[in-house]
């Protein structure tokens, strides 16, 4: 077919290809931008290219309808002249033929044809911009409402769609039908309600003595296991959790925890230079509350972990020996003093999602900035930054140039969307100085501002 075409048809048709080739490389780079830059999922940015397309659609084919009925922009009687004519090959077939004077008019025509396609594309491409434009503007101006207010993000399809449009009195409704309490009795030892209707049972490590570079790390400062759960419907829950575990218990809770139907979605360390050696398993279930509970205290049997009530608020922020109003000016944000340290949570902007469930910031979602007093005005710090794929480099180079040293970046969980990784650190030096390096770690990331 190539080759019945003559050169002046074929110079435009393959500048044509090369013009929408060109074109779609932009669109591959945006795609790329929007997903590992701003951190916009790929659900949430497939929704966002569906209305700039419907919306070129509505505007672009009834225009060129109207064209072609009204016959702007249309040369009939050229392309009459260009219709080629029915000629015979020397061995009898037939084949297209172009004369001399086809050619010529097809030169005129092509430009002309050129001119047009040129201006067209340029009215286009401003009614697709400016629809993507709109477009993106509404769902910032969605995410917006959605931090402000904690409600849910759209989801596109399926049980994803449901969970994330049921209205907040529903799944309040949802959380209020399980009976926490016997879920509390089942993990053998009670937890408390925290925003976003999560229901989480804290489990400190008090049974451990664990040093860092001569520092003996306070459960509250980085020895806290916990388990948090959050209604998905009657009598259902997603739960999530962080087991601090000794390296030898680790084969053998897991064993529990799979028997019992709970996953596992990391084991890594989040220290260094520890004694003794010290792991953290991340755990995701779903299904009856009371009986992930139950498999949960059954799996925790086979470690030290203690199941009473101990732990303790530790001393108040004055008796603390750390300026935390000091702390809290260099940081920015406010924390609370707990086991004798002082902890600070920043949640991040936008809302995070497992398999189409709002995950709250209760949920381990949130950036943890703990400080520990270790004398003369000085606190030995650790936590993990919660970030998107953007921000991991320049919170690593926020963090070494304050004297902060990063000790593990890895991920917690597997479905999450935006894709999340944990960063965690270590300093021990004078609190306000390291909470102002900790600051500007925190300024290179999209998390909610303080009022």
């Amino acid at each position: 077919m190539w080759q019945s075409f003559p050169i002046p048809f074929r110079r435009p048709l393959a500048s044509d290809i090369f013009i929408r080739t060109c074109e779609g490389m932009v669109d591959v780079f945006l795609a790329l931008c929007a997903m590992n830059v701003v951190g916009i999922s790929a659900t949430r940015f497939g929704v966002l290219v569906a209305v700039e397309m419907t919306t070129a659609m509505l505007s672009y084919v009834p225009g060129a309808h109207l064209a072609e009925r009204t016959g702007v922009g249309s040369d009939s009687s050229l392309e009459e002249g260009l219709t080629p004519q029915r000629g015979r090959t020397r061995s009898g077939g037939g084949r297209i033929m172009w004369t001399e004077e086809t050619r010529r008019m097809g030169v005129s025509w092509c430009g002309r044809r050129a001119a047009d396609g040129r201006r067209a594309l340029r009215r286009r491409r401003g009614a697709l911009a400016l629809a993507a434009a709109l477009a993106l503007l509404g769902a910032c101006k969605a995410k917006e409402g959605r931090s402000a207010n904690g409600g849910s993000s759209v989801q596109v399809s399926g049980e994803s769609q449901a969970r994330a449009g049921q209205p907040q009195a529903a799944r309040s409704a949802a959380s209020q039908s399980i009976d926490w309490q016997r879920v509390g009795q089942a993990m053998g030892k009670a937890g408390s309600m925290q925003p976003g209707d999560v229901y989480k049972v804290s489990l400190p490590r008090s049974d451990l003595r664990v040093s860092v570079r001569g520092v003996q790390v306070k459960p509250a400062l980085a020895l806290g296991s916990w388990v948090a759960f959050k209604a998905t419907g009657s009598n259902e829950a997603m739960a999530m959790g962080d087991l601090v575990l000794t390296e030898d218990e680790v084969g053998p809770v897991m064993l529990k925890l799979r028997e019992g139907g709970i996953g596992q979605t990391a084991v890594h360390n989040h220290l260094l230079e520890e004694s003794p050696r010290v792991m953290y398993m991340h755990i995701r279930a779903k299904g009856d509350p009371t009986k992930i509970a139950a498999a949960m205290h059954a799996a925790l049997a086979s470690s030290k972990t203690p199941m009473d009530a101990g732990g303790g608020k530790g001393p108040a922020a004055g008796a603390l020996g750390l300026d935390t109003a000091r702390i809290r000016r260099a940081l920015g944000y406010a924390g609370k003093v707990n086991g004798g340290v002082y902890q600070v949570s920043v949640p991040r902007a936008e809302t995070i999602h497992d398999e189409g469930m709002e995950v709250p910031p209760a949920m381990g979602v949130a950036t943890a900035l703990n400080f520990q007093p270790t004398g003369g005005g000085k606190a030995a710090i650790t936590g993990d930054f919660v970030l998107i794929a953007g921000e991991v480099d320049p919170v690593i180079q926020a963090l070494t140039s304050n004297g902060i040293r990063v000790t593990a970046l890895h991920s917690h969980m597997l479905t999450e969307e935006p894709k999340l990784y944990f960063m965690h650190f270590w300093a021990n030096d004078d609190a306000a100085k390291l909470a102002r390096g900790l600051r500007a770690a925190l300024d290179k990331m999209n998390v909610e501002k303080t009022a």
